[in-house]
């Protein structure tokens, strides 16, 4: 069954013309058809849509140009511009707006030869951390109904551990890649900053944000990392490097691996299901060869409380130009300034009105020296203090997560608990270090995810590593209980 295969087997099969495009691209918009209603993984389906883009890589293999992922079934996060399909940030202020130009990685995915199967829903312009602040649906783990996914980008990661997509695209700010994945128990990788190029993304925090890959193993994600990445001159953040290679990807060993487990993410906070998982993991990571140590680097500790002054600072400047003069929602008001406040009050959720207000604050006369500033200054030390422990390790392990998915509407009167869920997964984002989460186990049948970090630039070996764990993981690769 289409739908069953990674993207890997899937392409080979494609390109050996065993399977046709359209008939994989209908097998999974019959999934999502069938599954969608209740995971409300996605936004926007189009099927004429993904059926222009099945027969542009079925034109491909036709004439004898099959790439790696050629004809493969791709989601898209809702905060990727995709041209002249709607590109809603799952904000009613973009209800109906839709792009005139594709981002760059859909550019990419398009010449790759992919196939769009429909974009994905998230956190308002990517705010949360349990895709329970979209403006128009919850979406639901596949593993427990009950359950959050995750977030921000947590429809994508439902898209694929439901088998509705074998690949989908997130955006990962804080943790909105790598902590979805590990509650849905897929793959999750985010590339050191720059170098996937952000032109086409809708901006939460600049210095943040970057693009990256959800799949179900460790291979798909390093193909679709290599299709999207490279430098990019639309984009000024775009470092001047090459795609990330996967030649090099099946060829690494555990043995004498130098592995620094985070001692700071493994105390009282962390679910002691959790960390037992994660000890288990090792414990299989050490029988492989792999050198194991503890390491402490206290100035993570200061990781929550630096982003939520750093991102919501960004979000203010980069939310402005939704104003209701360009694009987007307009409500009418008395002048300029009323039409100004009447848009953004109907059109903004809560949570983006909260961090809105929380970084104009912190960017304010009186206040940037206290709190923006003092800010950075943590963060250049948190990535002085990471960049010296990546000269005695390859690889900085944690959690993911520190608790395994919780139930949706748990942690809506405790907006504390939800922003420290993502204390594993922001010291990556603060240092712009590339880090991936893979799946190590499970927790009374919920998955447990196990945090990679590489330094910078040390995409190609972070992935060679983390294929290496996950064949030395038994559980690295299960399947939520769906039909």
């Amino acid at each position: 069954m289409p739908t069953r295969l990674s993207a890997t087997r899937l392409a080979a099969r494609l390109a050996a013309k065993e399977l046709g495009v359209r008939e994989v691209a209908q097998a999974h918009l019959d999934r999502i058809a069938t599954l969608d209603a209740t995971l409300g993984a996605f936004l926007t389906v189009d099927p004429d849509e993904t059926m222009r883009w099945a027969d542009a890589a079925q034109a491909k293999i036709d004439a004898g140009e099959a790439g790696p992922l050629t004809g493969v079934p791709i989601a898209i996060k809702d905060n990727l511009c995709t041209a002249g399909v709607r590109t809603t940030c799952a904000s009613r202020i973009l209800e109906s707006h839709v792009p005139i130009y594709d981002a760059t990685v859909v550019r990419r995915l398009r010449e790759a030869g992919c196939v769009m199967v429909g974009k994905t829903n998230l956190d308002e312009f990517a705010m949360g951390t349990s895709t329970e602040n979209s403006a128009f649906q919850v979406t639901r783990n596949p593993w427990d109904f009950d359950r959050s996914p995750g977030g921000s980008s947590g429809g994508s990661a439902a898209a694929v551990a439901a088998e509705m997509a074998p690949l989908a695209l997130g955006s990962d700010t804080g943790g909105s890649i790598r902590q979805p994945a590990s509650l849905c128990g897929i793959v999750g990788f985010k590339p050191t900053y720059g170098r996937c190029s952000r032109y086409g993304l809708v901006a939460f925090g600049s210095s943040l944000d970057q693009i990256g890959p959800f799949a179900r193993t460790v291979e798909d994600a390093a193909l679709l990392a290599e299709a999207i990445t490279g430098h990019d001159r639309r984009d000024s953040t775009s470092a001047n490097h090459p795609a990330i290679a996967t030649q090099a990807l099946k060829s690494g060993t555990l043995r004498g691996a130098r592995l620094g487990v985070l001692k700071e993410t493994l105390g009282e906070s962390t679910d002691p299901r959790v960390t037992q998982g994660v000890e288990r993991a090792l414990d299989a990571l050490r029988a492989e060869g792999a050198d194991v140590h503890e390491v402490s680097i206290p100035s993570i500790g200061y990781g929550v409380t630096t982003y939520y002054i750093i991102a919501p600072a960004e979000a203010s400047s980069n939310l402005a130009r939704f104003d209701g003069v360009r694009y987007g929602l307009r409500v009418e008001g008395k002048g300029h300034i009323g039409m100004m406040e009447a848009t953004r009050a109907a059109g903004f959720g809560h949570e983006v009105k909260a961090r809105i207000m929380i970084g104009t604050y912190a960017l304010s006369a009186g206040y940037y020296d206290a709190f923006y500033l003092r800010a950075q200054q943590v963060r250049a030390l948190m990535r002085r203090d990471l960049e010296a422990a990546f000269q005695d390790f390859d690889l900085l392990v944690s959690p993911t997560s520190p608790v395994p998915a919780f139930k949706i509407g748990e942690l809506t009167s405790d907006p504390l608990a939800l922003k420290m869920l993502d204390y594993c997964t922001i010291p990556a984002n603060m240092g712009g270090f590339p880090a991936l989460s893979l799946n190590c186990g499970f927790a009374d049948g919920l998955p447990i995810g196990l945090h990679l970090m590489g330094p910078v630039l040390g995409d190609e070996r972070l992935l060679q590593l983390a294929y290496c764990v996950e064949r030395a993981l038994p559980d690295a690769t299960g399947r939520p209980p769906l039909p």
